[in-house]
């Protein structure tokens, strides 16, 4: 059965209000535990309806046919990106791995390895990839920096798994790909759990712009990007974030500017796959803590008995070192706006990036999150340190509430992080 995403319903605002200082709040600001409790409630019921209005997409002709040439679009997809990367497409790929009895989405097997052929049968795919994100489930995070370059290889050299990324945007009120297009953004930190564009300790610099980009949504309302598969950091699972902008304005120099933000999540993947990928090198240069998938405190805002954030992905090959195709389907509610809630921590503009002023961090005052290391494997920074004056020291910095204090792994003193981002 087609399922989508929608939050949980008011029970789970209840459920979650006790969260909402980690998930919602920003440093400096006041604890307003009831007030976020509203917000919660607010963005349920909207999450709500949005999951009736989509039920009437399920056998939409608009919709199907959107979702068969989806289907022959990766097919042909995965051979091309076998064919540039010399993979022998006679090899037999891995088995699909079995499901962890894990409670709802993150207890189901993701990995369509083996279905991605030319002689699959498509209404096999239409069930199990038809997920919808339709609500900006998640916090933009302080990490998000607006005005990137638009373009679809974000990898500037970084060393990971190479990951293949789409997404299709589907219309909730017509149940087709969306018509007016889109500029998306996608955001993630490297191998390591170093993120780019950010000024503060351990992070990439501002001038940085690795695993950042932006894509313009074609005919069939789909962007496709070329990364890596994310690194961990200290209390979050790995993830991607991304954020959709109708309006955007595409600049001279390859950036874009305005728009409506009418969409901010984030997309996750099995546990499965995160444990494998971090036995390879150079996740296991990160010595920062791992969160398992069922830890994350953010995660669970995105998630119910009817949600599922976590991509959808296929080996290109017989090992997981080939790479791998992931994809999404989002739906969009064109008459949202969320662009209050997606204040960014830079701009990038002509000559570099530009610290935003006017943004909380999203981490103490001394303190830094992610970073552990702070190794950045490849690419800007690839003499294995961040740029400018990150360093691998820890900050022991004070904050106010919610904060969470670990010990980092090589040299014992302690970090504070604040886990929302």
């Amino acid at each position: 059965m087609v399922q989508f995403i929608k939050l949980n319903t008011i029970a789970a605002a209840a459920a979650t209000a006790s969260l909402c200082g980690l998930a919602i709040a920003h440093p400096g600001e006041a604890h307003d535990a009831e007030k976020h409790a509203r917000e919660l409630a607010t963005r349920n019921l909207y999450a709500t309806k949005m999951s009736r209005d989509l039920e009437k997409c399920y056998s939409h002709p608009g919709y199907l046919a959107a979702q068969k040439r989806a289907v022959e679009r990766r097919s042909a997809m995965v051979e091309r990106l076998r064919q540039l990367r010399g993979i022998d497409v006679t090899s037999k790929p891995l088995a699909r791995r079995d499901e962890d009895e894990w409670e709802e989405w993150i207890g189901v097997d993701h990995n369509k390895t083996g279905t991605a052929s030319t002689d699959f049968d498509p209404s096999v795919v239409f069930a199990s990839n038809a997920t919808c994100v339709v609500t900006p489930e998640q916090t933009v995070g302080p990490y998000f920096v607006a005005g990137e370059m638009i373009r679809s290889n974000v990898t500037e050299g970084q060393a990971g798994v190479p990951l293949h990324l789409e997404f299709q945007f589907i219309d909730t009120s017509t149940c087709e790909p969306i018509t007016v297009e889109h500029m998306v953004d996608i955001w993630h930190c490297n191998a390591t759990g170093v993120y780019s564009g950010l000024d503060t300790m351990d992070q990439g610099g501002l001038d940085s712009t690795f695993a950042r980009g932006v894509q313009r949504t074609d005919s069939d309302g789909t962007v496709q990007f070329d990364t890596i598969f994310p690194g961990h950091y200290t209390g979050r699972a790995t993830h991607i974030h991304l954020t959709t902008h109708m309006g955007a304005t595409e600049l001279a120099n390859g950036t874009y500017s305005g728009g409506v933000d009418d969409h901010i999540g984030q997309v996750y993947f099995d546990q499965d796959l995160r444990d494998l990928i971090e036995t390879l090198e150079p996740y296991t240069a990160n010595d920062m803590e791992v969160t398992q998938n069922e830890d994350d405190n953010i995660a669970p805002t995105g998630s119910s008995e009817d949600s599922d954030p976590i991509v959808e992905y296929t080996y290109l090959g017989a090992s997981v070192e080939d790479g791998l195709l992931a994809w999404k389907v989002v739906g969009l509610d064109l008459t949202a706006n969320y662009t209050d809630n997606a204040t960014p921590a830079a701009y990038y503009r002509e000559g570099g990036g530009v610290a935003n002023p006017d943004a909380n961090s999203g981490m103490p005052d001394g303190g830094g999150a992610p970073g552990g290391n702070g190794t950045m494997p490849g690419g800007p920074g690839a003499n294995g340190t961040a740029p400018g004056n990150a360093t691998a020291s820890a900050g022991t910095g004070t904050s106010g509430t919610a904060d969470v204090v670990v010990s980092t792994a090589t040299s014992g003193a302690q970090r504070r992080f604040r886990l929302w981002w």
